[in-house]
């Protein structure tokens, strides 16, 4: 089996609709300085009316899948985090297998708000590592301006749309995804949520009117449990990966609000300068956050190869984690390893175990 899961490919896909804050301040009681100074977003991508969580995926995918040299037709498995669905089923990741012809692959979706593309990637890693596949097209999107209360300012003014995709490929050498770790906390789902249009509060007159199928949050509390979370997964994720933060090149977080992301760094003692931050164009886009950020980061000359890179996020459920890489880059005839060079690594491994001490 392979010794680890590398990323090969990466892409993104933005809609074209900017909404500024002054265009916020036309429609909501609201001003550029309260919102670029509470949370450092200056504008945000909305979706239009022709596209969806799945149309965004395939955009991003088909771009990760091109930077890869991996046909679609050769694609093993695709997992889609999203908390803003096309369906509730089928899931968004079936769509986007069809329509890219990914007819081989598996495909599912996650669900872990915005910590859902680190989730996927935990997921993926380990089904790859494991031997079970030799590669996955893992994606975060979301739809979020569908599920916003243009009325209420203290949420509207933060989510936007988009959609991101990395590939993972099964290799015997050392880079690739070092670490993961995944936690949640049930018990404090309220403080951010969607009441209702699931199977407890379905769809009725009554929560239409009352505006339960919005986003509800309550920011404070948010606040304080996402720095001390998010610091404390990005600690154990370097720990496992048998590194020390002095190790660490790039800090990419969720893109949550720019208050978030500074107390984290603070909380690690982390320079700021290493942080890879462009809240500022996108606003919250959850679990696209990410993977739109490893796609900027590398254009920018800010991901190069040999770079040990810790992403971390934090989001509704509650759910949070961490994931340790070394970046690999771009794509040099990497594959999976071949029939011979699998059997070769578990007779390596065997002969490993029985050598005496």
């Amino acid at each position: 089996m392979a010794k680890n899961a590398v990323i090969t490919g990466w892409g993104y896909y933005a809609p074209s609709r900017v909404l500024t804050n002054a265009d916020l301040e036309r429609i909501v009681d609201t001003t550029d300085e309260w919102i670029t100074s509470r949370t450092g977003i200056k504008e945000r991508r909305i979706a239009s009316d022709g596209e969806t969580t799945s149309t965004m995926s395939v955009r991003a995918a088909r771009a990760a899948l091109e930077k890869a040299h991996l046909r679609a037709q050769d694609v093993q498995l695709v997992i889609v985090g999203t908390a803003s669905p096309d369906y509730l089923f089928p899931a968004t990741a079936c769509l986007v297998q069809a329509e890219i012809g990914a007819m081989k692959a598996g495909a599912f979706d996650v669900e872990a708000a915005c910590t859902s593309f680190i989730s996927a990637l935990a997921i993926a890693r380990g089904l790859i590592v494991s031997g079970v596949y030799e590669n996955a097209l893992v994606i975060g999107a979301e739809t979020l301006s569908r599920l916003l209360n243009w009325k209420d300012r203290s949420t509207c003014v933060l989510f936007g749309d988009g959609a991101g995709a990395c590939v993972l490929e099964a290799t015997n050498a050392s880079v690739g995804i070092e670490s993961t770790v995944l936690h949640g906390d049930g018990s404090k789902g309220e403080l951010l949520m969607v009441p209702a249009g699931a199977s407890k509060l379905p769809a009725s007159a009554d929560t239409i009117e009352r505006g339960l199928h919005f986003i509800t949050m309550a920011g404070g509390e948010v606040f304080k449990l996402a720095v001390k979370s998010m610091a404390d997964a990005a600690e154990e994720a370097i720990a496992e990966a048998g590194l020390s933060l002095d190790d660490i090149d790039v800090l990419i977080p969720h893109q949550a609000n720019i208050r978030i992301i500074e107390g984290v760094a603070k909380r690690l003692h982390f320079p700021m300068e290493k942080v890879f931050v462009n809240i500022q164009r996108y606003g919250n886009t959850s679990a696209a956050s990410i993977p739109i950020a490893i796609c900027e980061a590398e254009a920018t000359g800010r991901l190069r190869r040999g770079d040990k890179v810790l992403l971390v996020a934090f989001g509704g459920g509650f759910t949070w984690g961490a994931a340790v890489l070394e970046w690999f880059g771009a794509h040099d005839g990497m594959r999976p390893p071949s029939p011979l060079e699998r059997a070769a690594q578990v007779l390596e491994d065997v002969v490993e175990r029985v050598r005496p001490a």
